[in-house]
């Protein structure tokens, strides 16, 4: 009989890390640790998720994995409980020795590319000659002892990094006596680490942002006092009171108070939305006026906005293809990179072309040419109201050609609405509609709420039922202001003996042929009127799906679990394919069976029996995130709120995106081979390789960052 293997998840915050290498050698260290089943490292969030078996691995092994790997574990909570990601503060020392490192390394580089050029255009002639070695030795010292250092501590671990090659670069330059040349190799490597340093601070940024929307501390009731406490202290069943202009620091249900709320944070509703008693709220929603009791279903990191926030964090995790493609790529890169300076040097005799070529071959834009446009995207999704959960669901959506979609909930609002008064026999639609919602109003049946909810929109009085009878799978009966009225089904008519004329006939007909219930009523024994009652459609779904179309996704099928008669009429109004009467299984089936045929299928469902088909779909598309936790769960893409617009934009997003990347890598590599051919032939010198290199990390940053000013 095997033991069974316990399993923890741990956060670490991690601090030092600057750029994707860093995130990798970090996530290698962890998982070489013994009992780590498996570790996921977020370079925007500062932190890594390790999942562990805590009878082998523990903290202080997982912290001695990290320091080894050149960086320190710090003290802050996990995010998502109203803790920051990162500390804000610099520390002075740390500022103080970065300022000292460019300023010295600056104006060695300075010196040196002015004299270069000097002498390239017959000035400054032997300005360099006479530059005492010890000076840019003492830069190259100075601004280069962190690359040097983590080359060293990746080197222990048997790992080449792009700094490697620059290094062999620098120690060859300084060699052959090239002391300058190489302090400026060193001053560009420190120039593009600081570009993509800064490309990673915007996505610390952005999310740091997200994090401050949510309150650090809340006022509770306990032992009948008002307490302030953190809010990693709020636990569920607390009663939290929420004052105007304050956010909402729990999810929760409204128990005392009214007012409207901005939830754009959450659902990105521009409008607020009012709440009163039995209504739900979210944390970091914004209560405008008024004042709420809320009692506490869910605090911190589980609340709908930690929700959020973990997903985009975690986003960045999750690697697209062709991001591992390029993570293996540049691994087998750099052997080749060696092989042929060395190639180099055996065929021209000249060290300084060899030296050039290791210079400007550096790897650094291949590794980041697919992190940086996930990170952009995730971000420009987010703020649009998607929640793209990384790389893989990046890709997928550029490539789908087919959708498939749930009806209520999804396509429809997913409550029934009144829609049609049919008043007969000189019963006037007022009276036959605030009489049948008077006699309603004592049902709970969610058709006769729809008939009260109606009546109360139209600013209908109602007058309260003398006698209420309900007749289960039929209808009721009621009597108002001394009239007898019955409500309900063909079979109530039938029972009552009651029958509709000609015209009746024809408007029931018209109505249940389009896909709605009809409701019969009755007064003293005579038919006055029917009532249409439907779940609508979401009013920005046909657009929508036209859209998708002119995206070229022209195969669109509706599976649904209603009756035929009721799909059929939806599907006719949307011009969709459709399938009927499906339990959850039947539609897995049915994104199978697509699948099979070589489509690449999206499925948007909205409930718990939509999470299968989501899982089963290459790309699921959770519609309401903020209700839906197995389907969010389920699903790769989830909304902020239920906007069908924002479907065709996501595919959209997947598309620049991937388009993105491809020209990523396209003009890295056309660059670098370039680059090495001029090397080789000696037109590129070391000091002018140095320049070249950092210039893909910039051009590949600037591509990226394009993806956060898309509307």
């Amino acid at each position: 009989m095997s033991a069974t293997v316990s399993t923890q998840t741990l956060d670490l915050p991690i601090a030092g890390m600057d750029c994707a290498e860093c995130a990798r050698h970090v996530e290698q260290g962890l998982r070489s640790v013994p009992g780590v089943q498996d570790a996921t490292v977020l370079l925007a969030a500062e932190r890594a998720t390790v999942k562990l078996d805590p009878t082998v691995a523990t903290r202080e092994l997982l912290e001695q994995a990290v320091v080894k790997a050149g960086y320190t574990v710090r003290s802050e909570a996990a995010p998502g409980a109203g803790e920051p990601v990162a500390a804000d503060q610099e520390r002075p020392v740390q500022q103080a020795t970065q300022w000292v490192t460019w300023g010295v390394l600056g104006l060695v580089a300075l010196v040196v590319i002015v004299a270069a050029i000097g002498e390239r255009i017959g000035v400054f002639d032997d300005v360099l000659a006479r530059v005492p070695w010890y000076i840019p030795a003492a830069a190259l010292v100075i601004g280069g002892w962190g690359v040097f250092r983590g080359v060293i501590q990746a080197a222990m671990r048997r790992q080449v990094t792009s700094h490697t090659v620059m290094m062999v670069g620098v120690i060859a330059a300084a060699a052959v006596g090239e002391w300058t040349t190489a302090a400026v190799i060193v001053f560009f490597m420190r120039l593009a680490d600081w570009m993509e340093n800064l490309t990673t601070e915007r996505g610390r940024q952005a999310i740091k942002q997200l994090i401050a929307l949510q309150p650090a501390s809340a006022r509770v009731i306990r032992d009948g006092q008002e307490l302030e406490v953190p809010l990693a202290q709020v636990v569920v069943g607390d009663v939290v009171l929420v004052r105007p202009g304050e956010r909402i620091p729990v999810d929760g249900e409204v128990i005392e108070g009214q007012a409207p709320v901005d939830q754009a944070p959450i659902t990105g509703e521009s409008i607020p939305v009012d709440k009163v008693v039995g209504d739900q709220v979210f944390a970091a929603s914004v209560a405008q006026a008024g004042f709420l009791k809320v009692r506490a279903t869910r605090v911190g990191g589980d609340t709908t906005f930690g929700r959020i926030v973990r997903l985009v964090e975690e986003a960045e995790s999750r690697k697209a293809p062709v991001q591992r493609f390029a993570d293996r790529f540049a691994t087998f890169y750099l052997p080749a990179i060696l092989l042929i300076a060395a190639a180099t040097f055996l065929i021209t005799g000249q060290i300084l072309n060899a030296v050039a070529v290791l210079v400007v071959a550096c790897a650094c834009a291949i590794t980041i040419a697919t992190p940086t446009v996930v990170l952009a995207s995730v971000g420009n999704a987010a703020s649009k109201g998607l929640l793209i959960k990384g790389g893989i669901a990046l890709e997928q959506l550029a490539r789908i050609d087919t959708i498939v979609l749930d009806k209520t909930g999804t396509v429809t609002i997913g409550q029934p609405r009144l829609t049609d008064v049919v008043a007969l026999n000189g019963v006037g639609e007022t009276t036959l509609l605030s009489t049948a919602a008077a006699v309603e109003s004592r049902s709970e049946h969610p058709l006769a709420r729809a008939i009260v909810r109606a009546a109360a929109d139209r600013g209908l009085t109602l007058q309260e039922p003398e006698a209420f009878t309900p007749l289960p799978g039929r209808g009721l009966l009621g009597t108002v202001d001394g009239h007898e009225w019955a409500i309900g089904n063909r079979r109530l008519l039938s029972e009552r003996g009651l029958k509709l004329d000609s015209t009746g006939e024809h408007q029931a007909q018209q109505l249940e042929h389009s896909g709605k219930t009809a409701f019969f009523i009755a007064q003293d024994g005579e038919i006055a009127g029917i009532l249409g009652v439907a779940d609508v459609l979401r009013p920005e779904a046909k657009a929508a799906l036209e859209e998708l179309k002119h995206l070229g996704i022209t195969r669109q099928i509706l599976l649904t679990g209603d009756n035929e008669r009721v799909a059929a009429a939806i599907a006719g109004e949307l011009g969709l394919e459709y399938r009927a009467e499906l339990l959850p299984e039947d539609k897995i089936a049915a994104v199978k069976e697509l699948q099979a045929t070589g489509a690449v299928v999206m499925m948007v469902g909205d409930g718990i029996n939509d999470a299968p088909a989501l899982a089963q779909a290459d790309i699921g598309l959770a519609m309401g995130v903020a209700g839906t936790d197995v389907a969010i769960e389920a699903a790769d893409v989830a909304l902020m709120r239920d906007d069908w617009s924002l479907v065709p934009e996501a595919i959209r997003i997947g598309r620049r995106s991937v388009r993105t990347i491809r020209q990523n890598l396209g003009f890295t590599a056309a660059y670098n081979v370039v680059g090495i051919a001029l090397a080789f032939l000696g037109i590129l010198p070391p000091v002018w390789a140095a320049a070249a290199q950092s210039l893909p990390d910039g051009a590949i940053m600037l591509n990226s960052a394009r993806l956060l000013r898309r509307a």
